[in-house]
């Protein structure tokens, strides 16, 4: 199986208390056709690794570590090489779709940016690739006049689907692609991205905090907690057999679909006095 991505002792902290780490030692891999979900808390450095993957951080901190990108080290790229890389070989859905699209531009505009940046497309052959993309996201190709608030939140949510898998990229990056989208909506992005992905072959880190997605798409799951991988392995090992604390106080959280299971809140206190690193 092809090695995507490996991510190697990364550590991402504040400039000004460089002893303060969001995300610790953090390491793991991606491989072509998979899923990867990474699930935590708010907080818990998801986003941040996300971010540093794309080289995307604010000034304000700073990582180490490596990350190898189909065996070239994005840590090393200054940001000309890695602007190449974004949106080209590494697509990324931000959370938010409703403020991530410029109000004041058309969907097929914005679509249409990523394909003239990266593979230099105008013209005729611009118009007929924004409307491809566009139908293979489930929205009609004269959508493409549209402005995004005349669209609703699945559609604008489609349409940063459609920008990010663009230019095929070899790894796509979900930042909780499915926030604000009711359960319905939720399912058909869901169902989406896991049928793109397996047409394209690419590698997929999606991440959430909802242990309901992570059953339906993952192929592997890594926990993260207070900024540390706390666990990781195939989906089936993490949600049955968990070995971590925290893992199983956050599925302890989950509900059944009877309605029998008595929900335990995360006991912060204990975990505290208990900690275990994976």
């Amino acid at each position: 199986m092809t090695e995507i991505l490996s991510i190697e002792h990364l550590n991402v902290g504040l400039k000004k208390e460089p002893t303060r780490l969001l995300v610790k030692d953090s390491s793991f891999k991606l491989s072509a056709g998979k899923t990867t979900c990474i699930v935590g808390e708010s907080g818990s450095g998801k986003s941040l690794t996300a971010l540093t993957i794309m080289g995307l951080l604010s000034n304000q901190l700073v990582a180490s570590g490596h990350v190898f990108f189909n065996g070239v080290d994005l840590t090393t790229l200054d940001n000309k090489a890695m602007r190449k890389i974004r949106g080209a070989q590494i697509g990324m859905i931000f959370q938010e779709p409703m403020t991530s699209l410029n109000p004041v531009l058309t969907v097929g505009f914005q679509i249409g940016e990523v394909l003239t940046a990266h593979k230099g497309l105008k013209g005729d052959g611009l118009k007929s690739k924004i409307a491809t993309l566009l139908t293979q996201v489930g929205i009609p190709a004269e959508r493409a006049n549209s402005y995004p608030d005349e669209l609703s939140g699945g559609q604008r949510q489609r349409v940063m689907v459609a920008m990010s898998i663009a230019c095929e990229p070899a790894l796509l990056i979900a930042d909780e692609p499915t926030t604000a989208l009711d359960v319905t909506v939720q399912a058909q992005i869901l169902t989406l991205l896991d049928e793109l992905k397996n047409r394209m072959k690419m590698a997929m880190l999606f991440i959430t905090h909802d242990f309901g997605v992570v059953s339906d798409i993952a192929d592997d799951v890594i926990v993260m907690f207070k900024g540390e991988i706390v666990e990781a392995g195939p989906k089936k090992q993490v949600l049955e057999n968990p070995q971590h604390p925290y893992t199983k106080a956050l599925l302890d959280c989950v509900p059944d679909v009877e309605g029998k299971k008595v929900l335990k809140p995360i006991d912060y206190a204990w975990l505290k006095t208990n900690e275990v690193s994976a």
